[in-house]
Order: structure tokens, then sequence, then C-alpha cells
């Protein structure tokens, strides 16, 4: 069988196409014989190679990138990761993690797992293909570790400018983007654990009574007194950590949730997500 001959323009086809280093190209076709397709694959296994070395590898550089319809009732948030800052801030890297997150909203994927699972392009590559081919491409560990979604009359997305913590608020009323903007700026400062006390988790609960008794205890209070020092606490944590009771970042003599009745006397925010690669 001939070994079909490998030209320099066939080498820069597939770096186009894959966006992988000209060496690793030319003995990719080499071994396919000119075959792009089967060239394709060989770089998707060596992607495959490269993605198990480096899985024990942290990816905590990335971009975190929330989206919303045009209707303005549905909005994604994604987390794209890689090693270094060096890749997240690549043209490629930053196209790729906002190509995933257009993907999340036009499919209405809500979960890491449905997000890896989805077509990222005609040729039936699933994102989770596509994490590995970046892997052996760029050489560095590529994940997601975030896909969520909010839907409700309004939903407004914040991208804080670095793309390093970004947040989506959804309000039960339409008309108010200015408010919209002010409480998701605020979810990203401020990274609330609940919207209210009610739709605080009770192991959230359960586990700040337990601190708090602990402290009363080691300050030398009774068991008893311990007991309703450390409820005295919760409800500060509550008025602290929940979105709609905390103070208002731009006038601390309100809080959130009166910030929005002094908009509206109904508006108030429905649900939040919040994601960061810090915190």
């Amino acid at each position: 069988m001939s070994t079909m001959a490998i030209t320099a323009a066939d080498v820069n086809k597939l770096r186009q196409m894959t966006g992988a280093g000209m060496m690793d190209c030319k003995k990719a076709l080499t071994e396919a014989n000119g075959d792009f397709d089967a060239a394709i694959d060989i770089l998707r296994k060596q992607g495959q190679k490269v993605a198990a070395k480096r899985a024990d590898r942290d990816a905590t550089e990335g971009l975190v990138i929330a989206k919303t319809n045009a209707a303005g009732d549905h909005g994604v948030l994604v987390c794209v990761n890689c090693e270094t800052d060096f890749v997240a801030k690549n043209a490629d890297f930053s196209a790729m993690a906002e190509r995933m997150a257009t993907i999340a909203l036009e499919k209405g994927v809500n979960s890491v797992e449905g997000l890896k699972a989805a077509a990222y392009d005609s040729n039936g590559m699933t994102v989770a293909e596509k994490l590995i081919e970046q892997t052996g491409v760029i050489g560095e560990k590529i994940d997601v570790s975030a896909c969520a979604e909010v839907k409700a009359p309004f939903v407004y997305a914040y991208n804080h400018p670095g793309n390093k913590v970004a947040s989506l608020v959804g309000l039960n009323k339409a008309g108010f983007e200015g408010a919209a903007k002010d409480v998701a700026m605020q979810v990203a400062a401020m990274g609330p654990v609940a919207l209210d006390k009610a739709s605080t988790p009770q192991s959230v609960i359960d586990k700040e009574l337990e601190i708090g008794k602990e402290l009363a205890i080691q300050e030398g209070k009774p068991a008893d007194m311990a007991e309703k020092i450390a409820h005295g606490r919760l409800n500060k944590f509550f008025k602290e950590s929940t979105l709609l009771a905390q103070e208002f970042i731009k006038d601390n003599k309100l809080s959130v949730e009166q910030y929005l009745k002094n908009q509206d006397k109904e508006l108030t925010a429905t649900d939040f997500k919040r994601h960061s690669l810090t915190v």
C-alpha cells in the first residue's frame, strides 16, 4: 500500500480544523495516510491520553459566563476551567466557553452532566469530547465545573470584568433591568447562600446552630443558654447570608428586599445563581 505524500497545506488545514500543533498534525496525517477524519480521531485519542494523565491536576482558572435568551426569561451560568490564566485569556478558549454557554441556553441544560452530553457541533462531537480534544490540543486539563439556570419573568445575567465570577438573578416582574442588575451585582459581590430564610437548606441551618452553640459553650455559657445564643446567632446569619435580608451594598440602610419594594411594592427576587473561580 502506497503512502500518500503529506503537504504543508494539508498540515495547515488540519491545524486550522483542530488547533493542534504543526508536528502533531503532521504525525496524525501521516499515520492516517492523509485521511482528515482519521487524523482528527488520532488527535482526539492523543487528547484522551493527555486528559487521563492530567486528571489529577487542578483546573482552577478559566471563565465563568452568564447569559440570557432574547426574551429575557431564561438565563444560564457556565464555568469552563483550565489550569492557567494564560489559557483562560486565549481567544480560542474564550470562544469555546461562550459556545458551551450558548449550547446550555439553547438546549435548556441545567447540569454539568447534561451539558457534557450535549452536541458541540454539527459533526456529532459532544461537549465532553470537545473538552478531551482541547485537553490534548492545549496540554492542560480542560473541564466544565458549573452549569445552572434561572427561569423567571425577568432574568438578568451579570458578568464581572475578567469573567472570574458571574451571577444570574430572576425577578417576578419584567421592566426593572436596573434593579435586576443591582441585585445581580449584589449576588456576585456578597455570595449569599440562599434567597431567604425559608429557602436556606436545613443542612446549612443545622451547621450554623452547631457552630453557634459550640462557640457559646467555649465562651463559658451553660448548655441551655448556649442553645438560645445559637438561635440568636442564626438570625444574624440569615441577615448577613440570605439575599433578600442582606444589607443592600449601594445603601446599607435598606435590605435588598426593601430596595426592590421601593422600585415596586410587588417586586421581589425569585431565584439566583452564582459561581466564582476563587470562592
